[in-house]
């Protein structure tokens, strides 16, 4: 995401709007069942990316699935880290105009992986995915909308960004998950970003004044609906818990 937004400060308001982040809305009609989980089809993603890119790239998948596997029962703080450290050191950060030719286009994980490059959408999805396959509670992730600040702290230019915000508990504080900061940093330490919304495979949560959200994830943002769509395709796909 490049686009730049009108700058208004974004110090001040930072903390409670993460805060406001964090309070579940009622859905009108939800397209996922809250118990639903992310699982994955091995075989599919093995053949998807034997087929589609190389087989370094495919390697990689390898790596990836086995890192998902031996975090299964780790604790949050264990899998976060080493989520964050996997596509950092194996994604280098690429806009959407140099890879695909265009202003925002969302990958799935097998692809951002398959491609070696992805920005910030790209990097928060995967994060995010990976976590939820690894086992992490669905309630304790959102993909963040945000606004950044660029040009220094006195700064009032802004462009829009994704992050991935952990929450280990409903009201608690969330840790950004980031793809141009490889550290994983509170909310409260990261004044340059101010949240637009957040949303999961489940919810859509204002993140600026609380109001309710009337329509679901994947029917409100369409490339998001579109990357669980593509998913599916490649063999990740979210299973009803009996």
């Amino acid at each position: 995401m490049k686009r730049l937004l009108n700058g208004r400060s974004l110090l001040a308001s930072s903390i409670i709007a993460y805060t406001l982040v964090a309070v579940p809305v009622s859905m009108g009609a939800p397209t996922q069942a809250a118990n639903a989980s992310w699982a994955i089809d091995l075989n599919a993603a093995q053949r998807f990316m034997g087929q589609t890119y190389s087989a370094q790239r495919a390697s990689v998948t390898e790596l990836w699935y086995a890192m998902i596997e031996n975090l299964k029962d780790s604790p949050d703080e264990v899998k976060i880290r080493v989520v964050n450290d996997f596509f950092h050191q194996h994604i280098t950060y690429r806009t959407d105009q140099a890879v695909h030719g265009t202003e925002d286009f969302w990958t799935t994980p097998l692809e951002t992986i398959g491609q070696g490059v992805g920005d910030c959408e790209d990097y928060a999805i995967a994060k995010y995915i990976t976590l939820r396959l690894a086992g992490m509670d669905m309630n304790k992730l959102r993909l963040i909308y945000v606004r950044a600040q660029i040009g220094g702290p006195r700064s009032s230019a802004s462009q829009a960004h994704m992050v991935l915000g952990y929450y280990a508990t409903p009201d608690s504080q969330p840790l950004i998950l980031d793809s141009l900061v490889r550290g994983i940093q509170p909310a409260s330490e990261r004044t340059d970003l101010s949240p637009v919304f957040s949303f999961n495979s489940d919810g859509l949560w204002s993140g600026t004044s609380g109001a309710r959200a009337n329509a679901s994830p994947t029917s409100r943002l369409s490339r998001w609906q579109n990357v669980i769509q593509r998913m599916r395709q490649q063999g990740i796909y979210l299973e009803q818990s009996q």
